[in-house]
């Protein structure tokens, strides 16, 4: 086991050298400049505005949601955070290029919402499945009674 760690380890520590060696030498320099904005940029969002977004809606599920159903709100949140991020760069960019060059040509407003639904649906079905499964467990251990 600990021979397929580090060789995993050491291929994963090569590739990654390997792309840095080709990001530094077949990429423009103005490119990479960009580049550091952008990351710099996503490190400052990230830590200014989704992690204390992320608090404040925790706090206010804490406040506001039974602790029942608070779980699978928040599963639901965490999984349709994360598809919303990747979907809103598509969003902005779709009709910027000609239909012959676009990769995918789908509507993903419409995609978006679907996926949405998805999830949603998902985290429903599972509070009600926990609720049913509460229930039956309750009415098992009222039928059996104390003396049983």
């Amino acid at each position: 086991m600990r021979t397929w760690r580090i060789a995993l380890s050491t291929a994963g520590i090569l590739l990654g050298l390997f792309g840095v060696f080709r990001l530094f030498t077949e990429t423009p320099f103005s490119h990479l400049l960009w580049l550091l904005l952008w990351l710099v940029a996503a490190v400052a969002i990230h830590d200014g505005v989704l992690s204390p977004l992320v608090v404040g809606i925790g706090w206010l599920l804490a406040k506001t949601v039974p602790p029942r159903a608070r779980r699978f709100l928040q599963g639901g949140l965490i999984a349709g955070g994360p598809i919303t991020v990747v979907a809103i760069p598509m969003m902005l960019r779709q009709g910027l290029d000609p239909p012959a060059k676009a990769l995918l040509l789908q509507d993903f407003r419409v995609n978006l919402a679907y996926l949405l639904a998805v999830v949603a649906t998902i985290c429903l079905l599972l509070y009600a499945l926990a609720v049913a499964r509460k229930d039956a467990v309750r009415s098992m251990v009222g039928r059996l009674g104390p003396g049983s």
